[in-house]
């Protein structure tokens, strides 16, 4: 019995012996890929930082910016005492916005605005949820209109829309630069007013009135009392010019005629 003891003692032990280097060598094969893994895990994550700090970042930060429609002040082109009032809500980095600035507007201008019929507003609605380089954009005109070129820097920005938009660049200020240069503003005051995002607020006010207005797309007009969405082409926006300049009309010759018959009272 004591020699079973024994051979059945040493077998045990020789189990154990024999079970013990295959524990060992799967030990070592698992420690390698663990530290495998590790390592890529650290490769990955060292990509990661890099390309956080290399990604592209939006020019202007606006998520910080509180405004009110109250801070909101629109762009006039033409004579401030014209009968019929014309608002246009716009991004720069719209392609519809685009469209109509380069194919419609000017007939507009010439043939509505110029000839007194109507005055035209262009309020800023910039859709930073889609529209990356927008807001730089509309900083861009803001400090242009610093300098009495608002309008130059709306033409040249939406004829340019697809140099600086961000499709094309994460960073508009060198084509904006060029802009600036090419209608004589002082480019140094243009590039400390475009840095300093002095305008952000004033941006972002144009915005919150838009949302005010229940506007859910660019661009978006008013024309006297009603709200148009576009792009509309020009005859259609004439008959609504039209339309507005015929309610107007009767609603001064009403206020004539009352104020008539109350002179007219004994």
């Amino acid at each position: 019995m004591g020699k079973r003891r024994v051979d059945g003692g040493r077998g045990r032990r020789a189990d154990v012996v024999k079970s013990k280097r295959p524990v060992k060598a799967a030990r070592s094969n698992g420690n390698k890929r663990f530290y495998l893994v590790l390592a890529g895990v650290a490769v990955v994550g060292i990509g990661l930082v890099g390309w956080s700090i290399a990604r592209p970042r939006p020019a202007f930060q606006v998520t910080d910016v509180k405004a009110t429609p109250a801070q909101s002040q629109g762009y006039l082109y033409g004579n401030p005492n014209a009968p019929v009032h014309i608002i246009e809500f716009g991004d720069f980095e719209c392609p519809a916005c685009g469209e109509f600035a380069n194919v419609t507007e000017p007939d507009i201008r010439k043939r509505i605005v110029d000839a007194g019929l109507a005055n035209l507003t262009f309020i800023d609605f910039p859709l930073i949820e889609v529209h990356r380089n927008t807001v730089p954009a509309s900083e861009a005109a803001a400090c242009a209109a610093d300098q009495g070129k608002f309008w130059q820097m709306h033409d040249r920005l939406f004829s340019g829309q697809l140099e600086w938009n961000g499709e094309a660049t994460s960073n508009p200020k060198k084509v904006f630069q060029r802009y600036a240069k090419e209608l004589g503003l002082d480019t140094e005051k243009w590039e400390q007013c475009f840095d300093s995002q002095q305008h952000l607020t004033r941006i972002m006010g144009n915005r919150a009135e838009a949302e005010r207005r229940h506007v859910d797309q660019t661009p978006t007009f008013f024309i006297g009392t009603k709200m148009i969405p576009g792009p509309i082409p020009y005859d259609e926006f004439r008959a609504y010019v039209d339309q507005a300049a015929a309610q107007v009309a009767m609603q001064s010759a009403a206020r004539a005629d009352s104020q008539k018959k109350a002179g007219a009272k004994p």
